[in-house]
């Protein structure tokens, strides 16, 4: 059994550069599949792979992360890991972590959600991901500068909820500002995140 352990957890390397963060375990399901994750809440900052195996997330998390009173074995992580089933410290509702591929190819993120939270703390975006020259003039004619884009993509995805496609109701500027945004941030996604997000992505480019 701890030979299982071991090999299950080896399948999920750490992040680089989020090794020994003090954090939680999180949870999400996708088309029914629950997943795992740890989560570095002062910094909203997520610091694993997603990990589809309990025992693997306990094992991962007493490798990798830490309490604030230091390092724990994998049966003080295995508990956080069963409170995150039914807990949990980013949402209210179940139902805000709950996620389908056709849901996620269906619809595009609404403005402050989870989803987009989590792409966000996934990415940990920064200046280093700069958007392509398109997008920063669409921000720039929607009277946003690239220092707003969180703003600026929240924005675009509350006009784009009132309804209009690509070149439709003047919405074309904010058709490419999320396209790009979601494009650019699905690219740097660490780990195995893309398998949450490349839905969301293909989406998105199909509606160009």
């Amino acid at each position: 059994m701890e030979q299982e352990r071991a090999v299950g957890a080896e399948r999920f390397g750490p992040l680089p550069g989020r090794v020994g963060h003090v954090g939680g375990i999180e949870s999400l399901t996708l088309d029914g599949r629950r997943h795992y994750f740890g989560f570095d809440y002062r910094s909203d900052l997520v610091v694993s792979p997603l990990i589809d195996d309990p025992g693997a997330m306990a094992a991962f998390a007493a490798e990798h992360m830490r309490q604030t009173d230091g390092r724990h074995g994998e049966a003080y992580w295995a508990d956080l890991v069963a409170d995150a089933v039914g807990t949990s410290g980013l949402v209210s509702r179940n139902a805000e972590r709950e996620f389908t591929t056709a849901d996620l190819r269906a619809d595009l993120p609404g403005p402050g959600s989870h989803l987009l939270y989590l792409l966000d703390a996934a990415g940990e975006w920064d200046d280093a991901f700069p958007l392509p020259s398109e997008a920063r003039q669409a921000c720039a004619r929607l009277g946003f500068d690239e220092d707003d884009l969180a703003e600026c993509v929240d924005e675009c995805l509350r006009a784009l909820g009132e309804g209009g496609a690509p070149g439709e109701d003047g919405r074309s500027d904010e058709w490419t500002v999320v396209r790009c945004y979601v494009a650019s941030a699905v690219t740097h996604l660490p780990g195995n995140w893309a398998l949450l997000f490349a839905p969301l992505a293909e989406a998105v480019a199909v509606r160009e």
